[in-house]
């Protein structure tokens, strides 16, 4: 398994050799406002919406100041906008209130622990994990659609749930290749290791790609 994941990550990281979140933002405060906007929503969208609201919004003191009826209708676009809206605007309500996190001085008062984290509305373990991994380097692999969907092609894991597939994943890969594991793994089922089409005709990881094995592989059989 060793020289399986050398292999995997070494091409991966040739693919992208610095990968990082595709969502854009400046502070801490407005990456967890973009995760949490995320969610079944692609970052394309987010990047749209967020683009002149972060313009207005840095702090959870900003978002407080325009008031809730101007950032409902800031993100009117994105699905489930009503609920966001009101998660996000009581999350920078409680991290404005809450002592401890400036005593602690965290980045914009933003926890850097999980188990904090999981206490703010619409944050779950991947929300969480994500967020605690680009703000603060944590070794955690917050496991979307995108990494559930490589890591069991490449049969890193065989599982069917997202968390446990987080779970696994956060015990094998070790920590030479945690610092960019979640972000590379993103962006190569993005961009190659597509739910449909897959681009496995340049792909260099045929040979430990068990999806291409019984898939691909086996189409052309059938056709000779």
């Amino acid at each position: 398994m060793e020289k399986k994941l050398q292999t995997i990550f070494n091409y991966i990281k040739k693919l992208f050799p610095n990968p990082e979140t595709e969502l854009h933002y400046s502070t801490p405060f407005q990456l967890v406002v973009a995760v949490m906007l995320s969610a079944q929503v692609t970052d394309i969208q987010v990047n749209k919406v967020t683009e002149k609201l972060f313009k207005k919004i840095k702090t959870p003191e900003d978002l407080l100041k325009i008031g809730f009826p101007s950032f409902l209708s800031a993100i009117r676009s994105v699905n489930y906008y009503k609920t966001k809206a009101k998660h996000i605007y009581t999350t920078a309500s409680l991290l404005i209130e809450n002592e401890k996190l400036r005593i602690k001085n965290y980045k914009n008062w933003i926890p850097d622990n999980l188990k904090e984290l999981m206490k703010l509305p619409w944050v779950g373990v991947k929300t969480g994990k994500l967020i605690a991994h680009v703000l603060y380097d944590k070794p955690f692999i917050a496991v979307d659609t995108h990494i559930h969907r490589v890591s069991n092609r490449l049969w890193l894991v065989k599982t069917s749930a997202p968390e446990k597939t987080s779970e696994l994943l956060e015990k094998l890969i070790p920590d030479t290749y945690k610092d960019f594991a979640h972000h590379g793994l993103v962006l190569f089922g993005r961009y190659y290791c597509t739910a449909k089409n897959p681009k496995c005709d340049i792909c260099q990881l045929k040979t430990v790609c068990t999806y291409y094995k019984a898939n691909v592989i086996a189409s052309v059989a059938k056709q000779s």
